[in-house]
């Protein structure tokens, strides 16, 4: 299978867990997987010998309409072409914001029948998911 792993590159929990599993449906089943957001992955920075995992790079550009720069229309938009480009067949999200969000988007945009999964963990579940302003959407 072609997996893309959306997830932030920080030392913190979500990286380590999107790398580890992403390296094992590498390692361990064979599945090409492509990591995608705006650094790689802390641990995949340190492991550059796979040829089963790749890194895409998000660029977000600077808008002067926007006071902050929209990085989940970016992945999205990135993504249905990387949809297209691999034939991805699973996109798995680390965190509903912006990652899941961006996921559906670039599924309706690529219009491909592409699984998308959602690991729901840390601020995801306590602060975001908890906020009155973003619990519908998480």
């Amino acid at each position: 299978m072609n997996i893309v792993i959306l997830c932030y590159h920080r030392i913190g929990g979500s990286g380590i867990v999107a790398y580890e599993i992403g390296r094992a449906m590498a390692e361990e089943k064979g599945h090409k997987v492509h990591f995608m957001g705006l650094e790689p992955p802390f641990r995949l920075k340190n492991n550059n010998n796979n040829d089963s995992m790749h890194f895409h790079k998000v660029h977000v550009n600077e808008y002067p309409v926007f006071d902050f720069q929209p990085y989940s229309l970016a992945l999205a938009s990135q993504l249905s072409t990387l949809i297209q480009r691999h034939d991805i067949d699973v996109i798995h999200s680390h965190y509903a914001l912006p990652h899941a969000v961006s996921a559906l988007l670039a599924r309706d945009i690529s219009g491909r029948d592409v699984k998308c999964i959602t690991t729901l963990h840390g601020t995801d579940i306590t602060i975001v998911g908890a906020h009155p302003t973003m619990i519908n959407i998480t």
